[in-house]
């Protein structure tokens, strides 16, 4: 693919979305499948660049698996008996997904490790988490900048009170509620700040269960994990279609939608951007839920304004749907942690929608967009980052094109998504 990418106007889009599997889902049963003590079948896994990391960092490891046409993935689990060599580096991307857990887990282990990454994860927050890990005797250096990566791990976690700030990532405490349960005492994990993305959370305690752990959740004020316990296999594990994926098809249906079916996801997701199909029905959309699908029609959008902490990633949807609206302004609010992403994306957002020309202003944690009266054609900056690339391609569905810069940065968790896009879209003519 060139290094960008221009979508001409787009006057319907009308079809069916098969969701890849969810990014957030396929790297914990990943991880949890390697952790475990037999042989567990994942169906629907995403095959994208950071479950690559996954599996990378998985093989390196010592971990055996069988990948199948890149969407089934036989893991064969070591119940937490890693095989491999003290001192070797990880390069784990751009993936917080891969990065957090790992250095939770390894930990553990009784050998030393570099986790590192690319330039972009280099400057990505992990202090938290690293604090956290030393409480429980986490031996763990900063090797270039501190309070970020690479890191050379060496074992020492046991578990024990450990306080935890987690008013900037849901990663750092889904990583230490994964590793918890292996270490050789209990674990009380206190919540020192207001809890971010809290859905995140619940999926990770529900695939835990999943996989035969036993968490104590205190209203999410602190969590007691008792020591010694075995992941056990599930035998076979089915991966939901990936909300945030769905967002974009979903955006693009309520904008100029005859009808857009999204399948692989319905009510019962344990995902938390399930919650957008209601905000968007909020917003004026036409919506029908299915067994496994979801329909979304055209409908007169109007603006909105809403607390969006819970769900960082479909709200940066939410933010691309505030052009459509009537006119009335779309204020999304309690989003600091998009400033901590794989780019500061308030500040990506507030400089690229200005560009098309929105009315934007942007705030320490919040957002108000008001639509253009007219759009602009613009070269968008994706920062490198997925979530911009696609929520951009949105624009197209204005009278007005729309260039989209490295549009390859989708890979990372969606490499097909432009075709799929240009799938449902008819042209103007």
């Amino acid at each position: 693919m060139n290094n960008f990418l221009t979508l001409n106007p787009i006057s319907e889009v009308n079809g069916n979305i098969y969701l890849p599997g969810s990014k957030s889902i396929t790297n914990r049963v990943l991880l949890l499948s390697a952790l475990s003590n037999g042989k567990t079948h994942l169906k629907n896994i995403l095959y994208s660049d950071d479950t690559i990391h996954m599996l990378n960092a998985l093989k390196i490891m010592g971990i055996k698996y069988n990948l199948i046409n890149k969407n089934n993935c036989i893991i064969y689990g070591c119940s937490n008996n890693f095989q491999y060599q003290s001192g070797i580096s990880l390069f784990l991307g751009n993936a917080g997904t891969v990065v957090r857990p790992l250095t939770a887990i390894l930990s553990l282990q009784n050998k030393e490790i570099i986790i590192t990454g690319d330039l972009s994860m280099k400057k990505r927050p992990i202090k938290d988490l690293i604090d956290s890990l030393r409480q429980g005797g986490g031996k763990i250096k900063y090797l270039e900048q501190e309070n970020y990566l690479p890191i050379k791990i060496q074992g020492g976690f046991v578990g024990g009170k450990i306080i935890i700030k987690s008013n900037i990532s849901s990663q750092f405490l889904t990583s230490l509620l994964i590793s918890a349960p292996l270490s050789k005492k209990d674990t009380n994990i206190i919540i020192k700040n207001t809890l971010v993305s809290q859905p995140y959370i619940d999926m990770t305690l529900k695939i835990m269960e999943d996989f035969g752990i036993m968490v104590y959740n205190n209203h999410y004020q602190d969590f007691y994990i008792p020591g010694n316990q075995t992941y056990h296999s599930p035998g076979e594990y089915l991966i939901e279609g990936d909300a945030s994926s769905a967002t974009y098809f979903l955006a693009a249906a309520a904008i100029k939608g005859k009808k857009i079916k999204v399948i692989g996801i319905n009510q019962d997701s344990i995902q938390g951007d399930i919650k957008f199909v209601d905000i968007l029905k909020k917003m004026g959309a036409k919506i029908h839920w299915g067994e496994n699908f979801i329909e979304c029609m055209k409908g007169q959008l109007k603006g909105i304004t809403l607390d969006a902490n819970d769900i960082p990633d479909a709200a940066m949807t939410i933010a691309m749907l505030g052009l459509f609206t009537d006119g009335s302004t779309t204020n999304i609010k309690n989003i600091y942690n998009w400033r901590v992403k794989e780019t500061d994306r308030l500040h990506a957002m507030s400089n690229e929608l200005k560009k098309i020309g929105a009315n934007i202003i942007e705030g320490e944690d919040y957002i108000s967009i008001t639509p253009p009266k007219e759009f602009i054609h613009a070269k968008i900056n994706t920062y490198n980052d997925h979530r911009m690339a696609m929520c951009f391609s949105l624009i197209a569905l204005s009278n007005t094109p729309v260039t989209i810069m490295n549009p390859n940065c989708v890979s990372k968790t969606f490499p097909k998504y432009f075709s799929e896009f240009k799938k449902i879209s008819n042209l103007k003519k």
